[in-house]
């Protein structure tokens, strides 16, 4: 289908069952207490409290989790297609701790898509809208749809 003839949001559609049917299977976003805020084709916002038993020796989020956070938002993102979408690699820029307490809100946007392959910006900001970490994953489609057409 041409992007440009989306009959009555079809490809908004799409995207909140794909994240839908996603996230009913993502038993890592939800134990980590992760919430989708929105989705369209090809983003994804997820959000996520930082609690105590998330910090690190040093008393601030572990970098571990900042990561999950931006890698669902990125699956959520990548997903919203229809197809069955996974990571083929991923990188992330620590700009600032995020400390107990704090909402943290991962932002994925779709930047290229072709054939079997796509780049995703991710910006994880805090409650003040500062930026907490830059993440850039890579993906890759494999066999088969999340759901139905």
């Amino acid at each position: 289908m041409n992007r440009d003839s989306d009959p009555a949001g079809k490809r908004q559609m799409t995207a909140e069952r794909a994240v839908r049917a996603l996230w009913d299977g993502d038993r890592a976003s939800q134990a980590l207490g992760m919430t989708v805020e929105s989705c369209g084709p090809g983003t994804a916002r997820v959000s996520m409290r930082v609690r105590p038993h998330m910090t690190n020796g040093h008393g601030i989020c572990h970098g571990g989790l900042v990561f999950a956070l931006a890698d669902s938002a990125f699956a959520f993102a990548c997903n919203s297609h229809g197809d069955n979408t996974v990571a083929a690699g991923a990188a992330i820029e620590f700009l600032r701790p995020a400390r107990e307490g704090e909402l943290l809100t991962a932002v994925a946007t779709e930047r290229w898509r072709a054939g079997r392959s796509g780049i995703y910006e991710i910006e994880v900001l805090n409650q003040d809208g500062e930026a907490v970490a830059l993440f850039r994953g890579r993906s890759h489609q494999i066999a088969g749809r999340l759901i139905d057409d």
